[in-house]
């Protein structure tokens, strides 16, 4: 435990120590702010050591992201001309960001250590309190950095996995604000309330400003979200840690080939064997 000790400020949080007061105590507030609005920030998760040292593996890696600027839906998906012409689905957003995926992390680095630590999974289970909870399985995008710079950010969108939980690393100089709308689809698409979301005449929108140590669990599938646009020369590092309802699950191949400029094997084999029916 001791790298990761000096990573997470397990004092404060202590993720292995499941039975003790302090544990239970913030599993509470944990959930109930979930149970508020699909949210939860653990204000300074990490260390001051831990922020530099994963700043520091952001920095050496961040040449192997994939950057993209393009557009896309909230969906992710092509454009489907038999919808209308205003429909969700067929809004299309510029996005400038990048992801620096999976393998370019290695086993002994700090954001991997920081994922392996004693207790963080089953932390995050108990927090989530989902009996089917397992760690994405797709190479690419288990655990990630999101870089984003100066630009128009990451547009509004679902996540495909059902909760993510984010580490935030660096801000970029102003901007980047991370702005949600709870919960919205837990009883099906509900495309009008994802319109009004999109046209800005919504008020179910809420915005975080993370700061670097941050840990933030979101329910991500079920609410729409954006990164608000950037501004300044230094990028916004995000690390992402995915945890899903089912073993074995991969990205779609058309997700997967624009968050990451490449597809694997695994990605084809498994397409199409999600359990739930929504449109990404």
């Amino acid at each position: 435990m001791a790298a990761q000790s000096h990573l997470i400020d397990l004092d404060r949080y202590p993720v292995h120590q499941n039975t003790t007061k302090a544990y239970k105590a913030l599993l509470k507030q944990v959930r109930a702010d979930l149970e508020k609005d699909g949210c939860s920030v653990l204000k300074g998760f990490l260390t001051q050591a831990g922020v530099k040292a994963l700043c520091k593996e952001a920095d050496a890696v961040s040449g192997h992201g994939h950057k993209s600027f393009n557009r896309t839906n909230p969906y992710f998906s092509k454009d489907d001309p038999n919808l209308a012409p205003n429909h969700p689905a067929r809004q299309f957003f510029e996005r400038s960001n990048a992801f620096i995926s999976a393998d370019n992390f290695k086993p002994s680095g700090p954001l991997r250590l920081i994922h392996d630590t004693k207790g963080f999974d089953g932390f995050i289970q108990d927090c989530l309190q989902e009996k089917q909870f397992y760690r994405y399985a797709d190479p690419l995008a288990d655990v990630i950095v999101n870089m984003a710079e100066e630009g128009n950010g990451f547009p509004w969108h679902f996540d495909t996995n059902n909760f993510t939980v984010t580490l935030a690393i660096q801000n970029a100089k102003s901007g980047g604000a991370f702005e949600y709308a709870p919960n919205i689809r837990t009883g099906g698409e509900n495309f009008e309330e994802v319109a009004q979301v999109l046209a800005g005449t919504s008020d179910k929108v809420t915005s975080l400003n993370l700061e670097p140590g941050d840990l933030q669990l979101f329910r991500g599938r079920y609410s729409l979200h954006r990164v608000a646009p950037l501004r300044g020369t230094r990028p916004r590092y995000v690390a992402i840690f995915s945890y899903v309802d089912q073993p074995d699950m991969v990205g779609a191949p058309e997700r997967t080939k624009q968050l990451y400029g490449k597809v694997l094997p695994i990605h084809i084999e498994r397409a199409g064997l999600r359990a739930d029916h929504y449109l990404d």
